[in-house]
């Protein structure tokens, strides 16, 4: 009998890139109290009534980009990690996929162990940094459905691993293959957040009481914006770059009240500046999907050329690489 179920948990993705499917997802993601921060019925007018019929079809020509003969790369690559695991964890452990929006789903991966009867569960969101509308509402999720049943297994929770050597060891390998000495320029950029989740982690405060930036310390500790700036010195070190080498910024924001800077803006700047090799790894993501492969991949490098850049390329994320894969064993038995 497998003892251990261990459920890689990301945030999702839509069963088909058409716009039912991609409207049946976002509903469930932005109808998520810790994605959208409000009451609920506000939320739920918000999303249903406005958010949701303005951005499926657009959403969906995106998916349309990146969807394969396999389906959407996200889910892909997280099924090719899901058997490398299963195959380096052995017969004592059980790895399932588990998305918190859409399928498979974390609730399905739930029941599955709860109908297996296992004794431990290893719950391991892939975010490296935390942040409460990632690992935080994947936690809360699997905490809400556990008390529901009379057995509950003993559950180990991943938190950020951002700081771990074997993360900053996979993700400095796949620069490294790039060889960004080469570049004129490297961006790491983050996937942004709302301002107001991140002053939430501060209680009362920002980040600039903390010095977020420049370091991590007792208070900022769950603060994503420290989390992402020390992500990158930790990588910059592993790669000996200089700090003038690199500028750390955030995409995929929805208004002005998100983490800057932003993506677009330092990437239009910097070529208009005259750089004209630029580099960019986003070490937020864990796995290719629509933001890396077309935002980054697609429309950022556009972006770069149009206003003056020669040479633009982009890190591919951890996806299923056997470095990655070793890690997240060690993660999932280490006590």
């Amino acid at each position: 009998m497998k003892k251990t179920a261990v459920i890689l948990s990301n945030t999702g993705t839509p069963d088909q890139p058409s716009v039912p499917g991609v409207r049946r997802y976002l509903k469930e993601f932005l109808g998520d109290g810790r994605v959208i921060t409000m009451p609920t019925l506000l939320r739920k007018m918000l999303v249903n009534g406005i958010i949701v019929p303005f951005r499926a079809p657009k959403s969906a020509k995106l998916y349309e980009k990146v969807w394969t003969a396999l389906g959407s790369p996200l889910l892909v690559h997280a099924e090719k990690l899901q058997n490398k695991l299963q195959a380096k964890l052995g017969d004592e452990y059980e790895v399932m996929v588990g998305m918190r929006y859409g399928n498979p789903s974390l609730k399905s991966a739930l029941e599955k162990i709860r109908e297996k009867q296992f004794e431990k569960v290893v719950l391991l969101p892939m975010f490296p940094q935390y942040a409460s509308s990632t690992t935080g509402t994947i936690k809360e999720l699997a905490h809400r459905e556990l008390s529901g049943w009379n057995n509950i297994p003993a559950v180990k929770t991943i938190g950020q691993f951002y700081h771990e050597a074997g993360f900053i060891a996979c993700f400095a390998t796949n620069i490294g293959k790039k060889n960004p000495q080469e570049y004129d320029h490297i961006i790491f950029s983050y996937h942004g957040l709302p301002l107001r989740h991140v002053n939430a982690t501060h209680q009362g405060k920002n980040c600039s009481h903390f010095n977020c930036t420049t370091e991590v310390n007792e208070h900022n500790a769950f603060c994503y914006r420290a989390a992402c700036y020390a992500t990158t010195r930790l990588l910059a070190e592993k790669l000996n770059l200089s700090t003038d080498s690199y500028t750390v910024c955030f995409q995929s924001r929805f208004s002005q009240s998100w983490l800057s800077p932003f993506a677009d803006q330092v990437i239009k700047e910097k070529a208009k500046q005259g750089v004209k090799k630029m580099l960019v790894v986003s070490p937020s993501f864990v796995t290719d999907c629509l933001e890396t492969i077309v935002e980054i991949g697609h429309e950022y490098k556009d972006l770069f050329l149009e206003n003056g850049g020669e040479k633009f390329d982009w890190v591919t994320s951890l996806n299923d690489n056997d470095n990655w894969v070793e890690f997240l064993a060690e993660l999932a038995v280490k006590e």
